[in-house]
């Protein structure tokens, strides 16, 4: 669908979706000692599913812009 045949709603969640995942980057890119994942998800639970968490970090790990080490993230590149 393109992004004119969207509806406002659909807009709004495209663009909610992706703050989500850049404020996951980033947290992620703030703590080079590993973020750990349990913190995070608390932080969204009220919004998503464990397993949706878990889907958009795997994304994310697939996508090289972040690592995973057990229950740790790390920046895609660590120091």
């Amino acid at each position: 669908m393109a992004k004119s045949q969207m509806s406002r709603e659909q807009l709004v969640a495209v663009e909610t979706i992706k703050r989500v995942y850049q404020a996951l980057i980033d947290t992620v890119n703030e703590t080079p000692q590993g973020a750990p994942a349990g913190p995070m998800y608390a932080a969204l639970m009220q919004y998503m599913t464990l397993d949706q968490f878990t889907a958009m970090m795997d994304s994310l790990v697939y996508a090289k812009r972040i690592c995973r080490e057990g229950d740790l993230y790390f920046p895609a590149t660590k120091p």
